[in-house]
C-alpha cells in the first residue's frame, strides 16, 4: 500500500469526525482528495490540497488545515510527526519510524510495484511496419512505447495481448518488387550477404531514384510534374504489378511471398535484438477485405450512405469532422475499411476490454474517425479503442525520408551506438575483468539502454530530436547513467549485504537517507501515474531521479564505514532497495541493468 492510499482514508475519517461529513451520504470521499508530494521548498512529505473543502465547510483554508492536521496527529501519531499550513495547503511530515518500517519490510523485494490480477484484457498493437524497408528510428520509438506500455499493464494485473499489423500489400510493396526485377539480376540476401529487410529496402530506394530520373526526363519533354510522376514507365510498371497481384497472378504472388519472406527474416532478427515480441501478427493482405461486411452492416443500419457513383461514405459533420469514404465506387477497400474489420476480428478472437493502437500523431484524425464509426455502429468494444498517439522522431538535421535514403535504419543505429559504448567503456578503463563474450554483451546492453531510455524519456505526445552522442553520455540524463548507478550499488553489495530483516532500535533519519527512502516509496505511485497517462516517460524520469538521488546520498554518507552498525545496515538496505527499484523501473522500459560496468 502506498503512503497516499494510507493517508486518504485517515483524512476522510478526520472530516467525518470534525464536520460530520459522512462519505456514504454527502461527505467527501477518497476520490475527492488531492494529495501531492510536498514541494522541495516547503517542510513536509505529502500535501493535502484544501481548497475543495472551503466552500462546503465554510471555513478558511488556514483553519481547516490546522483542525485536520491536529486530528490526523491525534488519530495516527505513528504515521505523522508534524504538519504545517501554507495558504490552502496542509503539509504533512511523515514520522521517521514509518519510513524505517517501510524500508525494512521492502528492501529485499525483487518485484516492487507488482499488482494482483484484475481480469481485464487489453490488446496493445504496435510496430506495424511496411514490408518494403527495414525498421528505422521512428519504428523504434513505436516499438519501445508499445512494449513498455504492455509491461506496465502486465505489472498492474492486466491480461495483455501484443499484436502487430504488417502492411504487406499495396503500391509501396510493388515498387520494391519492380525495382528488384529491373536491377537485381537474380540477387538475393543470401548471395549478397545483406540482411533481408535491408536488401528489399535498398530496391525501394532505388525505385525512388529511377522514378525521379524518369519523371525529370518527361518534364524536360514538356509534361507537367504531376503527370510526369504518374506516367513515368517505372511507376506504370508498379501500378500494373499491383493490379496483377490483386487478380492473384501466380508469378507476381510468388515473387511477393519470396521478397516478404526476406523482410520477415530481417524484421525477426531486429525484433530479437531490441526485445520486441508479439503474441499475434495480422497481415494487411489477409485483413484488407474484412471491413466490407461491416460496411454492409452500416448501410443497413443507416450509419453509412451510398453516393450516386456507388461509393460508400459516413457523414461526420455533426460531430465536428467531415464526410469520410469507407468504400470506393469500384468496391475496393480503403484504410478505414480494413481497420474496421481488424477491430472486429481482434474482438472476435480475444473479447478485449480495451485496444491500444500505438500510432504516430499523423493518424490522429484517422483514429478519431475509426472510434466514432465503431461507436455509431454500436460495437461493444468501441469505447475501449484507445489511440496512444506519439510525436515523430527527427534528427538534428531534420525529418527522415525513406524515398530519399535519409532514414536511419534501426540496425545501423544500434551498431553505431554499440561502437560508441565500447569506446567510452574502454576510455574509463574498467574492462580488464571481463572476457570477450561478457564485453560484447555489456556493449550491447549499454547501447540498447541508451537508445531505449532516450526515446522513452520524452512524453509520447511530444515530437523529439534524437541525438546519438547525447543518448550515450554516462554523466547525463541517460540510460547509461542509470545503468552505471545500478552497477555501482551491486559493487557495494558484493562486499556486504544487509543483514536479515529484524526489528532494530529506531533512529532518526538523516536528510539524505530520508530523501532516498521517500523517493523509493513513491515507485508504486509512479507506476499508477504511468498507467493513467499511458506514458512511460514518467518511469524513465523517475529512474533517473532515483539514480541521481542515490549518487548524492552515497557521496555524502558512507555505507561501509557508517558511524554505527545500525546506520550501516540501514544504508545497506537502502542500497539494496534502490538497486531493486532501478532494475524494476528500467525493466518496464525494456532496459537491462548490468551487475558490473
Amino acid at each position: 500500500m502506498s503512503i497516499v492510499s494510507r493517508i486518504k482514508p485517515l483524512v476522510v475519517k478526520a472530516l467525518k469526525e470534525l464536520y460530520q461529513q459522512d462519505p456514504a451520504v454527502t461527505g467527501f470521499r477518497e476520490d475527492d482528495l488531492t494529495i501531492n508530494i510536498t514541494k522541495p521548498e516547503f517542510e513536509g512529505d505529502y500535501t493535502l490540497v484544501l481548497f475543495s473543502f472551503v466552500k462546503q465547510l465554510k471555513k478558511s483554508p488556514e483553519q481547516l488545515g490546522k483542525e485536520i492536521g491536529e486530528t490526523l496527529l491525534k488519530n495516527d501519531p505513528g504515521l505523522f510527526s508534524s504538519f504545517n499550513v501554507i495558504k490552502g495547503f496542509l503539509n504533512l511530515v511523515i514520522a521517521d519510524s514509518y519510513w524505517i518500517d517501510f524500508l525494512q519490510t521492502n528492501y529485499t523485494d525483487k518485484n516492487p510495484g507488482i499488482r494482483p490480477g484484475n481480469n481485464k484484457t487489453i490488446i496493445v498493437e504496435y510496430s506495424s511496419p511496411n514490408t518494403n524497408k527495414p525498421l528505422h528510428l521512428g519504428h523504434l520509438r513505436n516499438n519501445f512505447l508499445g512494449w513498455s506500455i504492455a509491461q506496465v499493464l502486465k505489472l498492474t494485473g492486466h491480461k495483455v495481448i501484443k499484436t502487430a499489423i504488417l502492411n504487406d500489400r499495396g503500391i509501396h510493396i510493388c515498387k520494391s518488387m519492380v525495382a528488384w526485377k529491373l536491377f537485381a539480376n537474380g540477387a538475393t540476401p543470401a548471395t549478397t550477404g545483406i540482411k533481408g529487410d535491408h536488401f528489399v529496402g535498398d530496391y525501394y530506394v532505388q525505385f525512388g531514384v529511377e522514378h525521379k530520373k524518369e519523371a525529370e526526363k518527361l518534364v524536360a519533354g514538356g509534361m507537367n510534374k504531376e503527370e510526369a510522376e504518374k506516367n513515368a514507365p517505372i511507376m506504370e510498371a508498379a501500378q500494373e504489378m499491383l493490379l496483377a497481384w490483386e487478380k492473384g497472378d501466380p508469378e507476381i504472388r510468388a515473387l511477393w511471398q519470396k521478397m516478404n519472406g526476406w523482410v520477415y527474416e530481417g524484421f525477426n532478427e531486429t525484433y530479437k535484438k531490441i526485445g520486441s515480441d508479439f503474441d499475434r501478427n495480422y497481415y494487411e493482405s489477409q485483413t484488407y477485405l474484412m471491413g466490407k461486411e461491416i460496411v454492409e452492416e452500416g448501410l443497413a443500419k443507416g450509419v453509412f450512405f451510398k453516393k450516386e457513383d456507388g461509393s460508400v461514405w459516413i457523414d461526420l459533420t455533426a460531430d465536428g469532422l467531415d464526410q469520410k469514404l469507407v468504400l470506393r465506387k469500384d468496391g475496393t477497400s480503403v484504410y478505414i475499411t480494413q481497420d474496421l474489420g481488424l477491430a472486429d476480428k481482434k474482438y472476435e478472437e480475444f473479447h478485449y476490454d480495451e485496444s491500444f493502437h500505438v500510432i504516430a500523431d499523423e493518424q490522429n484524425y484517422h483514429m478519431k474517425v475509426l472510434k466514432l464509426i465503431l461507436q455509431k455502429l454500436k460495437k461493444p468494444y468501441a469505447d475501449g479503442i484507445y489511440h496512444l498517439s506519439y510525436g515523430l522522431v527527427e534528427l538534428p538535421s531534420g525529418r527522415m525520408k525513406t524515398r530519399e535514403g535519409t532514414v536511419v535504419d534501426a540496425d545501423d543505429l544500434i551498431e553505431e551506438l554499440k561502437k560508441v559504448a565500447q569506446q567510452k567503456t574502454r576510455e574509463l578503463g574498467k574492462v580488464k575483468d571481463f572476457n570477450p563474450g561478457e564485453l560484447d554483451e555489456l556493449y550491447d546492453t549499454i547501447a540498447l539502454g541508451a537508445l531505449k531510455f532516450f526515446l522513452l524519456r520524452v512524453d509520447p505526445k511530444k515530437r523529439m530530436v534524437f541525438n546519438p552522442e547525447e543518448s550515450i553520455d554516462i554523466h547525463g540524463f541517460t540510460g547509461p547513467f542509470v545503468q552505471y548507478t545500478h552497477a555501482r550499488i551491486k559493487s557495494i553489495l558484493r562486499k556486504e549485504t544487509a543483514a536479515a530483516n529484524k526489528q532494530r532500535a529506531m533512529s532518526k533519519l538523516l536528510p539524505k537517507e530520508k530523501e532516498l527512502i521517500v523517493l523509493l516509496e513513491q515507485y508504486a505511485t509512479i507506476i499508477d501515474q504511468a498507467l493513467l497517462e499511458h506514458n512511460p516517460s514518467v518511469i524513465a524520469i523517475y529512474a533517473f531521479n532515483v539514480a541521481k538521488t542515490f549518487n548524492t546520498f552515497y557521496t555524502e554518507l558512507s555505507v561501509m564505514s557508517a558511524e554505527s552498525e545500525e546506520k550501516k545496515q540501514l544504508r545497506l538496505q537502502l542500497s539494496e532497495l534502490t538497486a531493486n527499484v532501478i532494475a524494476s523501473s528500467m525493466g518496464l522500459l525494456g532496459i537491462k541493468v548490468p551487475e558490473r560496468m
